[in-house]
């Protein structure tokens, strides 16, 4: 087994450079077949790539989305362009020549005005803040040419015609907002082999098979209803029996490693947030505000503020440390629409927290009792 530390990360592989040189092909096809098309981001995952296109709306003024069909064709034209073995060249760009490059592509454009600010990088994703050595950069492959930093295989010859395949589609928002265009994302994956593709597309079809959200339905542990509200489970009575037996199994452990279980209230006032610190960094996660004989009231997305205010509620004596406070409180976050996937991104559930206060010197010992904990989870 090889070192942790010796071990490649994805992000400098060639696994990762293939795709992502995969998702540049892709978008070229799409352009070539739909040149009305506007670009979004297309960076390599996991699993795959994506990229997100706004095809616009169709002459009944409904959003034009990809059928099977196009991802056939699209799947032919990226075959020609990578038996084209066209070279990937990198080139520095000023922010001028950079918004005449793409000064029909609106999402482009947003992105490099994002970048100059500091808001978020050439994937749309939040930076920090304003950037120091700024570099806007692009990749250029027969006709094609995108904002990207890499990196790439050297052409596009590198990707084996039989070792590559479009997954499928989806809706989503631009930025994951869901007050921006709703985009189409078009996933797929990419090897160096066609027996890791078909290893891989075995997977998928087991996983399918395994898919909580069907399990859920098939064995009644739970629904999902409009009525309610998107992310928020109603659990039957058999997910019940499973929920309470992990938390029976959670107190009995918790328990013999001395947690002390409290229970907190599903709202509170909006000072406690602000006091905290979560407020100005969460409100966009937190669901709106409550109010009530002028008071704002939050639904709780966390435990960490009344478990503070638990400790805090009487003097206490380094003979009282270490204290470990456990609570399974429900909590509730607006995730984004597009984020919401089954049992794994919901709305409202049930977090098993816990805090420690303790003195500096015991810190280590707890944070390997912690870890000792997870391990016999």
């Amino acid at each position: 087994m090889q070192p942790i530390d010796s071990v490649e990360p994805y992000e400098q592989s060639e696994l990762y450079k293939l795709r992502h040189t995969a998702a540049h092909v892709m978008a070229q096809a799409v352009l070539e077949l739909f040149p009305e098309a506007k670009l979004g981001i297309g960076p390599p995952v996991d699993d795959g790539f994506y990229y997100d296109f706004d095809l616009g709306e169709d002459e009944n003024g409904r959003r034009r989305t990809f059928t099977p069909a196009d991802l056939e064709r699209i799947e032919r034209r990226m075959r020609q362009i990578i038996a084209g073995k066209y070279p990937l060249r990198y080139r520095v760009v000023t922010a001028d020549e950079a918004r005449e490059l793409f000064k029909d592509q609106p999402y482009k454009l947003e992105i490099i005005d994002g970048l100059l600010r500091g808001e978020f990088n050439e994937y749309g994703d939040a930076e920090d803040g304003p950037p120091t050595d700024l570099v806007i950069s692009t990749y250029r492959h027969d006709t094609f040419e995108d904002l990207c930093k890499g990196p790439h295989v050297a052409h596009t010859g590198l990707i084996p015609v039989d070792a590559f395949q479009l997954m499928g589609t989806a809706a989503a928002y631009w930025r994951g907002d869901q007050s921006r265009p709703m985009l189409q994302r078009i996933y797929g994956t990419a090897f160096f082999s066609k027996k890791e593709l078909k290893r891989h597309l075995q997977l998928v079809e087991e996983a399918k098979k395994r898919d909580h959200r069907k399990l859920g339905r098939e064995l009644e542990i739970y629904i999902m209803d409009e009525e309610v509200g998107p992310g928020l489970p109603l659990w039957l009575p058999n997910g019940t029996i499973l929920r309470e037996e992990l938390e029976k199994l959670a107190y009995e452990m918790e328990d013999a490693a001395g947690y002390q279980r409290v229970a907190t209230p599903h709202i509170a006032k909006e000072e406690l947030y602000r006091r905290s610190g979560h407020l100005p960094y969460f409100a966009d996660s937190m669901f709106p505000p409550m109010e009530r004989d002028e008071t704002r009231y939050y639904l709780k997305p966390m435990n960490c503020p009344f478990h503070h205010k638990i400790f805090a509620a009487k003097p206490r004596s380094y003979r009282d440390l270490p204290l470990r406070l456990a609570e399974y409180g429900m909590v509730y976050r607006y995730e984004q629409s597009g984020e919401l996937f089954g049992l794994m991104r919901v709305r409202a559930a049930e977090q098993n927290d816990a805090h420690i206060y303790c003195a500096e010197e015991q810190v280590e010992e707890e944070f390997m009792a912690v870890i000792d904990l997870y391990r016999r989870y």
